[in-house]
C-alpha cells in the first residue's frame, strides 16, 4: 500500500511505503509506527553527527518504506548516497535494529529510483553483484552500495536535458543541464570558428588529455557554450564511464560560497576534484572575487596534476582577463587557447540555412525564400544568437498571421532589430583598431612616415574607411594627416590588388572588417 508519512522535523518523510507480500516484518508494521521510529532515528543521528553535518548530508534523507526486512531510504543525489554509504551505512543499520529487531538491513536509493517490489535475492544478477559473496555475508555498507541503479540513472537520452555528472551532481544542483540541441552535428563550421571546433572535437574524441586546459574565447553568441555542450554530449555517448561536470563560473562561485556558509568545504573539494572532465563557462565572472579565484586555482591545479581534462570559456583571451590573478591567467594559457572570431557572411548564411531546415523538419513545410536568408545574414552581424532569434521571429509572425514570408515582411517585422544593427563605424575607430592590430602607434599611422611597417597598415585603414563609412575621399585624406584624395585612391587600389595575390593580407583585412562591423576587439 502507498502511505504518505510526515514528521514535524522533516516534513514529508516518505512518498511511498511499499510493503512486500510475504514479508513478516512489513506485515506487522503500520505506517504510524514506522514514521515514529524514523523520527527517533533522525533525532539520534543528529545528536551524534552534529547539526552542521546532519543538515549537509542527512536532512534530505527520506524514508521510502520497507521491503523483505530491508529499510529503503532515499536521497536526492548519488553523491549523497555514496557518501552516506561509505561513512554511515553501518551506523544507520544499527540504529534501525535498535528500534526494530526485524529491520536490520538498510538500502539507500536515489530519488526517482524504482522501489523494489520483490525480495532482493530474486533481483540479483551477476552484473548487479559487487562481489561473489552472498547477500547474507555482506555488511550493511556493502548491501547499501549494491542498490540497483535506476533506469533514470543509466539512461542516455539527450532529449531529457540531463547529464550523468559524477555522483548525481545535477540532482544536487551543482552541474548545469545540457541543451540537447548543442551537438557537434548542429554546429556550423566556418573560417572564424574552425580552430575552436577542431580542438573541441579532438578533446571530446581523445581517450587521453590532448590540450590542458582547452580555453575557448570570443564574443557573446559566437558558439562557445555550444561547443562545450557538444564536448560533453560526445564524451557521454562515446566514453560514458568518464565523469564530466559542466557549469558556469557563477554557479561555481555560488557552490563555493554555500560550502563556506555551511562549513562544508571538504565536500565541495571532493565534488569538483573527483571528475574526469571539468568544464567552466564564462570564467570572467570570477573577476575580482579573490576567495573564489583562490579555490578555482587549487581545483584547477589538482585536476591538471592528475591529468584530468579542464575546459574553460571566456569572452576574451587569458592574457586580457582583467581582475583575474596573474598566476591563474598564466595557467589558463598553458594549453590551447582557441579564438572564435565574429562570423562572416558565408558562415551566417550557412547557419540560417541549417536552422531553416531544422524548422521545416520540426514544424512541417515552411517557405523561407533564399533572398530573406541572404538579407538576414547581411544585416544582422552582431552574434549568432540574435541571428537565430531574427529567423524564428519572422517564421513565428508568418505562422500566426497567416502571411507568406517575403523580404518586405521580414524588414517590417525586424525593423527595430535592423535599426540596432545599423552600426556606424567611424574613421577614428578604424584607425585605432588597425593600429592595435598591427602593433603600430596611432601617431605613426597619421604621420608622414613611409616605412613599410607603417605604410601598409595606413593603406589598409584608408581602404576600410572607404568601404565602411560614407565619408568622401577628401574627408578620408584629411583624417589621415591632411593627405590628398589621390593618396586615398592609390591606397584603395593597392589593397584591392594585394588582396588578390596575398592571402595573409586578405585574411587581415577580412578579420579587421568583421571586428569593426561587429564591434569586437581584435584580441
Amino acid at each position: 500500500m502507498d502511505v504518505n508519512l510526515g514528521t514535524a522535523e522533516s516534513g514529508p518523510v516518505a512518498r511511498n511505503v511499499t510493503e512486500a507480500s510475504g514479508s513478516a516484518a512489513a506485515a506487522n508494521m503500520d505506517s504510524a509506527a514506522l514514521a515514529q521510529q524514523w523520527h527517533r532515528i533522525r533525532a539520534r543521528l543528529k545528536a551524534e553527527v552534529g547539526s552542521a553535518t546532519f543538515d549537509s548530508w542527512f536532512k534530505q534523507l527520506e524514508l521510502v518504506g520497507v521491503n523483505n526486512g530491508r529499510v529503503l531510504l532515499s536521497v536526492p543525489s548519488r553523491f549523497q548516497r555514496d557518501w552516506i554509504v561509505s561513512n554511515h551505512a553501518d551506523r544507520l543499520a544499527k540504529l534501525w535494529t535498535q528500534e526494530n529487531v526485524a529491520l536490520g538491513r538498510v538500502e539507500i536509493l536515489t530519488a526517482g529510483s524504482a522501489v523494489p517490489e520483490v525480495a532482493p535475492a530474486a533481483r540479483d544478477t551477476e552484473a548487479d553483484k559487487p562481489a561473489p559473496a552472498s547477500r547474507e555475508e555482506e555488511t550493511p555498507a556493502a548491501q547499501a552500495s549494491a542498490a540497483p541503479a535506476s533506469s533514470a540513472d543509466s539512461a542516455v537520452s539527450p532529449g531529457k536535458l540531463q547529464f550523468d555528472v559524477p555522483a548525481g551532481f545535477e540532482d544536487a544542483g551543482v552541474g548545469a543541464p545540457l541543451d540537447p540541441r548543442f551537438t557537434f552535428d548542429a554546429f556550423v563550421v566556418g573560417k572564424s570558428n574552425e580552430l575552436a571546433h577542431a580542438a573541441a572535437r579532438r578533446v571530446a574524441e581523445a581517450s587521453d588529455v590532448s590540450f590542458n586546459p582547452l580555453f575557448l574565447y570570443g564574443g557573446v553568441g559566437l558558439g562557445k557554450t555550444h561547443l562545450m555542450h557538444a564536448i560533453a554530449w560526445e564524451i557521454r555517448n562515446k566514453q560514458p564511464e568518464r565523469k564530466v561536470l559542466y557549469l558556469s563560473a557563477e554557479k561555481f562561485m555560488y557552490q563555493f560560497v554555500r560550502a563556506l556558509r555551511f562549513k562544508d568545504t571538504m565536500a565541495f573539494k571532493q565534488q569538483f576534484r573527483s571528475v574526469d572532465v571539468l568544464m567552466i563557462d564564462d570564467v570572467q565572472f570570477i573577476s575580482g572575487k579573490d576567495s573564489t579565484q583562490e579555490e578555482f586555482f587549487h581545483t584547477f591545479n589538482a585536476l591538471i596534476d592528475h591529468n584530468r581534462q579542464v575546459i574553460i570559456s571566456a569572452d576574451r583571451s587569458p592574457s586580457d582577463l582583467e581582475g583575474i590573478e596573474e598566476r591563474i591567467r598564466s595557467r589558463l594559457g598553458w594549453g590551447l587557447a582557441a579564438d572564435i572570431h565574429p562570423t562572416d557572411y558565408e558562415l551566417r548564411l550557412g547557419i540560417l540555412q541549417a536552422k531553416a531546415e531544422e524548422m521545416i523538419q520540426r514544424n512541417g513545410p515552411i517557405e523561407i525564400p533564399q533572398n530573406v536568408l541572404e538579407f538576414l545574414a547581411n544585416r544582422i552581424v552582431s552574434n549568432v544568437r540574435e541571428l537565430e532569434g531574427a529567423l524564428k521571429r519572422v517564421v513565428a509572425y508568418a505562422s500566426l498571421v497567416g502571411r507568406p514570408i517575403t523580404l518586405d515582411m521580414a524588414q517590417d517585422v525586424l525593423r527595430d532589430l535592423l535599426r540596432s544593427n545599423d552600426r556606424k563605424v567611424t574613421i577614428e575607430e578604424i584607425q585605432r583598431r588597425v593600429a592595435e592590430y598591427f602593433n603600430v602607434r596611432l601617431s605613426d599611422l597619421l604621420s608622414a612616415r613611409r616605412a613599410r611597417a607603417v605604410a601598409r597598415p595606413r593603406q589598409i585603414a584608408m581602404y576600410l574607411s572607404k568601404q565602411l563609412t560614407t565619408r568622401s575621399l577628401p574627408e578620408i585624406g584629411r583624417k589621415f594627416g591632411g593627405r590628398d584624395h589621390t593618396t586615398v585612391i592609390h591606397a584603395v587600389r593597392k589593397v584591392e590588388e594585394l588582396r588578390q595575390v596575398d592571402s595573409g593580407l586578405e585574411e587581415d583585412v577580412d578579420l579587421l572588417r568583421r571586428m569593426l562591423e561587429g564591434g569586437h576587439s581584435p584580441n
